[in-house]
């Protein structure tokens, strides 16, 4: 059953929208360059008015995404979850996760590179640690696996604990084993990585005593 456009107004809070009348009744509103293709006397199918609606709310939430992304580069499922937080339907959120990943928006690749290279320059973490963090933002297995499948521990954890050697300084050999050693393995380095970085911080230290 059709119905027929009745009035067509721009909303006073909003130059950008458009309120739809449909048998003299409010039905929805559209972008305004969507009611450019709309007329007073126009009849509309339910198809025609679902169209319009699924439309209008793929537009809104595809600028909501994009307002998203300009905070920080983000995961496919961090998206999700945003949109879904702001009760897009289920269909608008897969199509606009799906527009973002064509034109490269969504890459968790490059995510997952950007995130290794943050945190080695600000915050170094081993792979384990790594792994976690991009698990919990919705990364692939395979992506993951990629991303630390190089990773330098040792070099990391030698970085890592630059800000704590000064504090560490008057520490015996044990206590500073303890000390580095629960330190590293909070941020995910693996038994080697903190066994060469013990080594190398208790020969630094004998050296700069001598």
């Amino acid at each position: 059953m059709s119905k027929q456009i009745t009035s067509l107004q721009i909303q006073k809070r909003n130059k950008e929208r458009v309120n739809v009348y449909l048998d003299g009744e409010y039905a929805f509103a559209v972008s305004l360059m969507a009611a450019a293709d709309l007329k007073k006397g126009q009849e509309l199918s339910q198809t025609d008015i679902a169209r319009l609606q699924h439309e209008d709310a793929f537009s809104k939430a595809y600028h909501a995404a994009l307002r998203y992304l300009g905070m920080r580069q983000r995961t496919a499922r961090e998206m999700e979850q945003y949109l879904t937080r702001k009760e897009y339907p289920p269909e608008v959120i897969s199509a606009t996760v799906q527009r973002l990943h064509e034109q490269n928006y969504l890459n968790d690749a490059e995510f997952a590179a950007m995130w290794r290279r943050d945190r080695a320059r600000m915050r170094p973490r081993g792979a384990q640690a790594l792994r976690h963090e991009l698990r919990q933002k919705g990364v692939d297995d395979a992506i993951i696996e990629e991303t630390v499948a190089d990773l330098d521990e040792e070099a990391l954890a030698w970085d890592a604990i630059q800000s704590k050697l000064a504090g560490w300084q008057r520490l015996d050999a044990r206590a500073l084993q303890q000390k580095l050693s629960g330190f590293l393995a909070r941020r995910g380095f693996g038994y080697d990585a903190i066994r060469t970085t013990y080594e190398r911080a208790l020969s630094a230290r004998d050296a700069d005593a001598e």
